[in-house]
């Protein structure tokens, strides 16, 4: 059965290590959202020796772009927070993992093999946001404390949010490489097979979907 957690950054490891494939978690702190150039420029300062401008180590990368405004003041707002698919940061988002050992990373569907190894490793878990929630999490988030690199766009750039509560989460992947993802979908491939056996259908065959209509025109049998 399913424990639900509500855990404050900086996470330990004794209690990353406590969560397991399934748990539900509300996370507080900070958190800093990452895509694809900004995870490519932090690997390029950090290559270098030098450090980033912002301190990943006691936080969680968010694979997300929000849709952020300025008020009068030009104070920044969250106005909508939606996950973007993590399985394409698994190369650069392990390397950062390794590098930084943050205990958490966030996201939509899953990460592959490398960045679950580095997970085992260090301690880390992958949290699973749910889909169609973006307003929420927005009203989650308590402040944008921070943001850098606006240079590589609003999407890109890297937003220091300040949470509250911020979930529900699932622990998509645990720290002992258990993954909510691929228990999944085993589950699915055999009842898959079962079904198919009861319709008479035969597995060990390949099957072709012809539409009725072909350019236009009645399918000819």
């Amino acid at each position: 059965m399913s424990s639900v957690y509500h855990l404050t950054f900086p996470f330990s490891e004794e209690e990353t290590r406590n969560l397991k494939v399934g748990d539900i978690v509300y996370i507080n702190g900070h958190i800093h959202t990452m895509r694809d150039m900004g995870h490519a420029r932090a690997l390029d300062i950090l290559k270098k020796g030098e450090k980033l401008p912002f301190d990943l180590s006691p936080s969680a990368i968010w694979h997300c772009a929000p849709i952020v405004k300025q008020d009068e003041a030009g104070k920044w707002f969250v106005t909508s927070a939606g996950s973007t698919t993590s399985s394409r940061f698994t190369p650069l988002g392990s390397e950062m993992l390794e590098r930084l050992g943050m205990k958490a990373t966030l996201g939509k569907g899953t990460m592959k093999q490398r960045a679950v190894d580095v997970m085992k490793k260090i301690g880390s878990v992958y949290l699973n946001t749910t889909g169609g929630t973006a307003a929420l999490y927005a009203q989650q988030i308590e402040d944008v404390e921070a943001v850098h690199w606006l240079d590589l766009g609003l999407p890109e750039a890297i937003w220091v949010l300040r949470v509250k509560e911020f979930g529900p989460l699932i622990v998509g992947i645990d720290s002992y490489g258990n993954s909510l993802y691929e228990n999944i979908r085993k589950d699915m491939n055999v009842h898959l097979k079962e079904q198919l056996n009861k319709a008479g259908i035969s597995i060990s065959k390949s099957f072709t979907y012809l539409p009725v209509n072909i350019t236009g025109r009645p399918r000819e049998l």
